[in-house]
């Protein structure tokens, strides 16, 4: 049997009031999600444990089968695997995001989603700026970037500022953990408030202001680690797998877990990604690998701008342009295909921040007999046989080792 899981980044959230106590995936039209639910056995995954933080690199490594107490060594170490960087055993990486910051509070984690264009430049012209420092940057994509420290002491605690929104930056930042760690906190809020004044005066956030743009105003570190050790999906289930997603983090964690990353034109991490590109690249590589991982960013995304018309929007658009897609064209491989969707996390409206709460799984697999569920959603699916998952119970089911 083949496999593919579609993961729908942030999909899950709460009961919303004027949705009439109801959820996003409650609302939205979505039959190819609710066919899977249909088809397949549904239940909850336990994605993130309760003493780790709520973010998708430790969700999305639960949602593989990985123990994240064991292998979690932040997003940075993840995205450097994806930009090909290199780590040495006593490089520190972060991931560093270009934020905007109005009157002294994190007005937006992305600098309104600033363009891979504009971010370059900013990039490039901040590693000149702190070429006398022991900082190296390397882009990434949009707002998502990358801070290596060589010899840095990741015993830090740092701040995802997307969970922040419109909180007094000057609370939010680096704490050093143990003593030995003073000298990396302090290098680095040193650096963020060195960055703003120099950010500020940018052509290229005069240009974004003078267009009703938010400005890249400052830099922001967090998600602290040194290179993690992974066993493959090769060497835990003899599984050759890939991975389709336009985000470094994902990219990264499949490389990690030896699976193939598969690039597709038009692939953004936003709401305007590729979604028809993504599900044709799925069709194509599940001809010569036994698994493929499609991770759509865009419901995370709106749900942290706590946009709740975007988020319905993403949700109708991963099912109809990319989960039916791959419904109609698996051909040959329809009764030889075990399919699965659901979250890696909560991210409600409300906060826009992620939470811990166990998200929503439907499994469908032509070899095992249906539940007796009908819908995909938060709700529905607690009444499914798979009951509440947690560890490897997920994958191990995907690839039918019970």
């Amino acid at each position: 049997m083949k496999a593919i899981v579609i993961l729908g980044d942030g999909m899950a959230d709460y009961p919303i009031p004027e949705l009439d106590h109801r959820t996003p995936l409650m609302v939205a039209d979505k039959p190819a999600m609710d066919t899977i639910a249909r088809s397949g056995r549904t239940g909850q995954l336990k994605t993130i444990p309760d003493d780790m933080p709520t973010g998708s690199a430790v969700a999305n490594l639960s949602v593989l089968g990985y123990d994240p107490k064991i292998t979690f060594q932040g997003r940075g170490v993840l995205e450097a695997a994806s930009l090909d960087i290199q780590l040495s055993d006593d490089d520190l990486a972060l991931r560093v995001n270009l934020i905007c910051i109005e009157s002294g509070r994190i007005k937006s984690h992305s600098s309104g989603h600033i363009t891979n264009e504009e971010a370059g430049h900013l990039i490039g012209y901040l590693q000149n700026f702190f070429e006398n420092w022991n900082l190296n940057f390397t882009q990434g994509l949009s707002y998502r970037h990358l801070l290596v420290i060589p010899g840095g002491n990741p015993n830090i605690s740092c701040t995802p500022p997307h969970d922040h929104l419109g909180e007094e930056f000057e609370s939010l930042l680096v704490h050093p953990l143990q003593k030995e760690a003073y000298e990396t906190a302090d290098m680095l809020n040193r650096m963020i408030r060195a960055s703003q004044p120099f950010l500020a005066d940018h052509p290229v956030n005069r240009e974004r202001i003078e267009q009703g743009k938010l400005p890249a105003n400052s830099l922001w570190p967090w998600s602290p680690g040194r290179r993690p050790k992974m066993e493959t999906f090769q060497q835990r289930f003899g599984i050759h797998g890939a991975a389709i997603s336009a985000v470094d983090l994902i990219r990264g964690l499949a490389i990690y877990a030896g699976m193939d990353v598969i690039p597709v034109e038009g692939a953004t991490g936003l709401f305007d990604t590729n979604y028809e590109a993504k599900a044709d690249a799925c069709l194509k590589t599940l001809e010569d690998h036994d698994f493929v991982y499609v991770h759509v960013e865009a419901p995370d995304e709106a749900g942290h701008d706590k946009n709740l018309k975007l988020k319905i929007k993403c949700i109708e658009d991963l099912d109809r342009r990319l989960i039916q897609r791959i419904l109609d064209g698996l051909g040959k491989w329809k009764d030889q295909t075990v399919i699965a969707v659901l979250p890696d996390h909560p991210t409600p409206i409300v906060s826009g921040a992620h939470v811990r709460d166990p998200v929503p799984v439907a499994i469908w697999d032509p070899r095992v007999e249906p539940d007796s569920v009908q819908n995909f959603d938060e709700e529905s699916v607690k009444g499914g046989v798979l009951g509440l998952l947690h560890g490897d119970g997920f994958i191990r089911k995907i690839f039918g080792l019970y």
